[in-house]
């Protein structure tokens, strides 16, 4: 008898295969694999093109599809690349709510959340786009109601009205994380009323004219690295360097105040986090760099 007129018992078709009886049984049963005929005795036979079969079975259940599925390729109702196509998107559906969770979990665990927290955080994280772009939009209303776009000094007010922070399609497991810290910052009652100072103040027609922030942000970093104190003698030395020595101490305490209106952490990290979501260049954070020229001012 030729190998293609072979007829095998189901443990033979086990031994030929590596697979255990009972799930051919089981593949059988559900119709994926079908015997040739039955033996004199009920005995289920299959031919030599079962172990091929078995074989392409065996492979697509590894590769996560159901037997509805594998049945349907069997059949020839759909191709391989169909139902693989299909998968790979239910897949992706899967790994994104996987990262969500584990972002989830992570943010939990570091700051110690409460049950209630960790719900907020979950339902916040798996919103839709729609719902995560009207956090973010209610948030901007809400901090410059009644700040006219063109104010001047308004510009914080528009760049986070046309900066907006939405969540890709396909997230990192930073940019998930990177969603729930802003998520939780702009729904911080005090983080609100802290933007809502800066952007009343900043649509006031004075301006900051006794130094060049840029300059705060080429030279001052370096003093910062460096230690130097604000009020040791190197560090008004480099001060002096970005305003007038000449400044009256209480010029220089009216100069730290308004400098402080516009120097916060957690402004600048509202920041940060958009460049992750939105795949921006990496930045160091200038914050330190003010406010170590406020200590110097106040000194």
């Amino acid at each position: 008898m030729s190998d293609r007129s072979e007829l095998l018992s189901i443990g033979e078709l086990a031994r030929r295969t590596g697979m255990a009886v009972r799930t051919i049984r089981f593949w059988s049963d559900s119709g994926v694999i079908t015997p040739t005929t039955r033996s004199g005795g009920g005995y289920r036979l299959y031919d030599a093109t079962a172990v091929a079969r078995v074989e392409l079975v065996r492979t697509l259940r590894e590769l996560g599809l159901d037997l509805d599925s594998v049945r349907r390729v069997l059949s020839s109702r759909e191709t391989v690349q169909d139902v693989a196509e299909a998968h790979l998107e239910a897949l992706d559906a899967e790994i994104r709510t996987l990262q969500v969770r584990r972002a989830v979990l992570r943010w939990v665990a570091r700051r110690g959340s409460t049950t209630e927290e960790l719900r907020l955080m979950n339902d916040v994280a798996r919103m839709s786009a729609d719902e995560r772009q009207r956090i973010i939009d209610d948030f901007v209303r809400e901090a410059f109601a009644g700040v006219e776009e063109v104010a001047p000094g308004s510009q914080i007010a528009q760049a986070m009205r046309t900066m907006p922070a939405t969540l890709p399609d396909y997230p990192s497991a930073e940019q998930v994380e990177a969603w729930v810290e802003l998520a939780d910052l702009v729904g911080d009652a005090d983080f609100r009323a802290r933007v809502r100072e800066m952007a009343v103040a900043g649509a006031q027609p004075q301006q900051l004219t006794e130094y060049d922030p840029q300059e705060v942000i080429e030279h001052v970093p370096a003093a910062v690295e460096a230690g130097i104190a604000p009020e040791s003698t190197e560090g008004q030395q480099v001060l002096h360097r970005l305003i007038d020595p000449a400044m009256t101490a209480e010029q220089r305490r009216d100069l730290a105040e308004r400098m402080t209106t516009f120097t916060d952490r957690r402004v600048e990290r509202y920041w940060q986090l958009l460049g992750v979501l939105n795949d921006w260049p990496n930045w160091s954070p200038r914050v330190p760099a003010f406010e170590w020229v406020i200590a110097a001012l106040r000194a």
